[in-house]
Protein backbone atom coordinates (compact mmCIF):
# COMPACT_ATOMS: atom_id res chain seq x y z
CA UNK A 1 0.00 0.00 0.00
CA UNK A 2 1.29 3.68 -0.69
CA UNK A 3 2.09 5.63 2.09
CA UNK A 4 0.61 8.80 2.77
CA UNK A 5 1.92 12.00 1.57
CA UNK A 6 1.24 13.41 5.45
CA UNK A 7 3.57 10.84 6.46
CA UNK A 8 6.17 11.14 3.52
CA UNK A 9 6.55 14.56 4.34
CA UNK A 10 6.76 14.08 7.83
CA UNK A 11 9.57 11.48 7.09
CA UNK A 12 11.90 13.85 5.32
CA UNK A 13 11.29 16.58 7.45
CA UNK A 14 11.27 15.18 11.04
CA UNK A 15 15.30 14.27 10.14
CA UNK A 16 15.84 17.81 8.36
CA UNK A 17 14.60 19.22 11.50
CA UNK A 18 17.09 17.64 13.48
CA UNK A 19 20.04 18.09 10.86
CA UNK A 20 19.10 21.73 11.07
CA UNK A 21 19.64 22.18 14.81
CA UNK A 22 22.40 19.77 14.54
CA UNK A 23 24.05 22.35 11.87
CA UNK A 24 23.06 25.36 13.90
CA UNK A 25 24.95 24.51 16.55
CA UNK A 26 28.28 23.59 14.77
CA UNK A 27 28.00 26.20 11.67
CA UNK A 28 30.24 29.13 12.40
CA UNK A 29 27.95 32.55 12.96
CA UNK A 30 29.89 34.37 10.13
CA UNK A 31 28.90 31.66 7.52
CA UNK A 32 25.52 30.88 8.97
CA UNK A 33 22.41 32.11 6.76
CA UNK A 34 20.20 31.14 8.94
CA UNK A 35 19.60 31.98 12.75
CA UNK A 36 22.27 29.80 15.41
CA UNK A 37 21.05 30.70 18.51
CA UNK A 38 21.40 27.69 20.71
CA UNK A 39 17.16 28.02 21.72
CA UNK A 40 16.04 28.13 17.79
CA UNK A 41 18.87 24.85 17.52
CA UNK A 42 17.24 23.20 20.12
CA UNK A 43 13.44 24.14 19.04
CA UNK A 44 14.18 22.28 16.11
CA UNK A 45 16.08 18.89 17.24
CA UNK A 46 12.85 18.84 19.74
CA UNK A 47 10.61 18.47 17.05
CA UNK A 48 12.47 16.66 14.89
CA UNK A 49 12.60 14.03 17.23
CA UNK A 50 8.90 14.68 18.27
CA UNK A 51 7.66 14.28 14.82
CA UNK A 52 10.03 10.93 14.40
CA UNK A 53 8.03 9.96 17.61
CA UNK A 54 4.91 10.71 15.93
CA UNK A 55 5.77 8.48 12.78
CA UNK A 56 6.34 5.18 15.05
CA UNK A 57 2.73 4.83 15.88
CA UNK A 58 2.02 4.70 11.96
CA UNK A 59 -1.21 6.96 12.79
CA UNK A 60 -2.14 9.04 9.68
CA UNK A 61 -4.17 11.50 11.64
CA UNK A 62 -0.97 12.30 13.68
CA UNK A 63 1.33 12.80 10.96
CA UNK A 64 -1.53 15.61 10.09
CA UNK A 65 -1.38 17.49 12.81
CA UNK A 66 1.85 17.68 13.11
CA UNK A 67 2.40 19.07 9.59
CA UNK A 68 -0.80 21.09 9.97
CA UNK A 69 0.59 22.57 13.61
CA UNK A 70 4.28 23.02 13.21
CA UNK A 71 3.18 24.44 9.53
CA UNK A 72 1.00 26.89 11.54
CA UNK A 73 3.75 27.80 13.96
CA UNK A 74 6.14 28.12 10.88
CA UNK A 75 4.24 31.12 9.57
CA UNK A 76 3.48 32.24 12.76
CA UNK A 77 7.50 32.79 13.38
CA UNK A 78 7.43 34.46 10.02
CA UNK A 79 5.17 36.57 11.36
CA UNK A 80 6.86 36.84 14.90
CA UNK A 81 9.97 37.73 13.44
CA UNK A 82 9.03 41.06 11.24
CA UNK A 83 6.40 42.31 14.07
CA UNK A 84 8.75 41.84 16.62
CA UNK A 85 6.96 39.10 18.78
CA UNK A 86 8.00 36.32 20.88
CA UNK A 87 10.17 34.41 20.02
CA UNK A 88 12.07 36.84 17.78
CA UNK A 89 14.44 37.83 20.17
CA UNK A 90 15.45 34.68 21.82
CA UNK A 91 15.48 33.09 18.85
CA UNK A 92 17.40 35.95 16.48
CA UNK A 93 15.66 35.67 13.07
CA UNK A 94 17.51 36.40 10.05
CA UNK A 95 15.89 37.01 6.54
CA UNK A 96 16.54 34.31 5.61
CA UNK A 97 14.77 32.14 8.56
CA UNK A 98 11.77 34.07 7.82
CA UNK A 99 11.58 32.84 4.00
CA UNK A 100 11.87 29.34 5.00
CA UNK A 101 9.13 29.81 7.40
CA UNK A 102 6.77 31.19 4.93
CA UNK A 103 7.49 28.54 2.45
CA UNK A 104 7.65 25.73 4.78
CA UNK A 105 4.68 26.46 6.85
CA UNK A 106 2.28 26.64 3.64
CA UNK A 107 3.39 23.42 2.24
CA UNK A 108 3.62 21.79 5.87
CA UNK A 109 -0.24 23.30 6.24
CA UNK A 110 -0.91 22.45 2.76
CA UNK A 111 -0.41 19.05 2.76
CA UNK A 112 -1.75 18.56 5.89
CA UNK A 113 -5.09 19.75 5.43
CA UNK A 114 -5.51 18.66 1.72
CA UNK A 115 -3.91 15.58 1.43
CA UNK A 116 -5.06 11.86 2.57
CA UNK A 117 -8.60 13.28 3.89
CA UNK A 118 -9.82 10.44 2.10
CA UNK A 119 -7.47 7.60 3.67
CA UNK A 120 -8.13 9.45 7.23
CA UNK A 121 -10.71 7.89 8.95
CA UNK A 122 -10.56 10.63 11.85
CA UNK A 123 -12.13 13.16 8.82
Amino acid sequence: MKKPLNVLLLTAFAPILIVAGVLGFITPPSMAMMSGAAPYNVFHIFFGLVGLGLLVTKRLPLARAFNIGFGAVDLYQAVASFAGLFPTALFAYKRADDVLHIVLGLLLVGVGVLADRQTDPAT
